[in-house]
């Protein structure tokens, strides 16, 4: 349905959202698009600075009184700080409708000079970011038998590439907990997705490159950036026709191919990955 349709028909009017990592990337652009569709939201990510400035950006966004943009700033891994702010905004404003879950990072290095502690971090931010705000959300769907939870994997989390060794593990991890957690909580009639975007331009790409290895550099340019605008858009779609897997561009065919035709899929990046080797004069 195109996007123009759907804010004359304000789907998510009197639905609220909580969104993890909401203050930029794909985070903000979904509460943005959230908010254009009627509904009101809360972001949350750890500095406030930066939450107040897209804070003040979805508000403009807003179409009437009845919406609200709230923020808490707060690491989503520490349960017993992030605990009680979010029991403070159920007191205030009820029990979500949606728990969408866009916080994550990417660490991308030559996995020699990987140390546990890298492998450590991108599990606390990726799955724990993400586990720590539906555990205490949780108790509220059961009891109400509603929500909607939607977590965000990746492109990489249904395949490996050379220089995410770190990265790749914990976004797996996330589409494990989301698979099981759509089984168990069908009694309870809340719904769950999965969202697996591919690389998108964001303030958090650019740190990524930093010490991405040049390599992964090359074979990534084959397949472009996406905006997390474009991203948002898909996303919101599939979750408003709770789709279970949503996959955005090129994310969508690379899952089929990589379900029915995994050897074609890992000869396409051994294949890549010994051309960038040999364009680097590395063989």
């Amino acid at each position: 349905m195109k996007k123009e349709k759907l804010v004359r028909q304000q789907p998510f009017k009197d639905k609220i959202a909580i969104i993890t990592g909401g203050s930029q990337g794909l985070g903000k652009a979904s509460a943005k698009y959230f908010v254009e569709l009627g509904g009101s939201v809360c972001i949350i990510a750890r500095r406030t600075e930066i939450l107040k400035e897209a804070a003040n950006e979805i508000n403009e966004l807003k179409l009437g009184d009845s919406q609200f943009i709230e923020i808490i700033a707060c690491d989503t891994t520490i349960m017993d700080k992030l605990k009680p702010l979010l029991t403070e905004f159920i007191e205030k404003y009820g029990i979500p409708d949606y728990l969408l879950n866009c916080v994550g990072y990417a660490y991308a290095n030559y996995i020699e000079k990987c140390s546990l502690g890298d492998f450590k971090k991108n599990m606390e931010v990726n799955y724990y970011g993400q586990l720590v705000p539906i555990l205490i959300l949780l108790p509220y769907f059961m009891k109400e038998k509603k929500g909607h939870i939607v977590n965000v994997s990746s492109i990489l989390g249904y395949m490996g590439l050379m220089g995410f060794t770190t990265y790749v593990p914990s976004k797996y991890a996330v589409v494990g907990l989301s698979e099981t957690l759509r089984n168990e909580l069908k009694p309870y009639r809340i719904n769950v997705s999965i969202l697996y975007p591919p690389s998108m331009d964001t303030p958090g790409f650019e740190i990524e490159n930093k010490t991405k290895p040049e390599e992964c550099r090359i074979m990534e340019a084959r397949g472009g950036l996406e905006t997390p605008e474009n991203v948002a858009e898909v996303f919101i779609h599939g979750i408003l026709r709770n789709k279970f897997n949503i996959l955005p561009g090129e994310a969508k065919f690379i899952w089929k191919l990589n379900r029915h035709f995994p050897k074609i899929i890992r000869y396409w990046s051994d294949k890549s990955y010994k051309k960038a080797r040999k364009r680097l004069g590395k063989i």
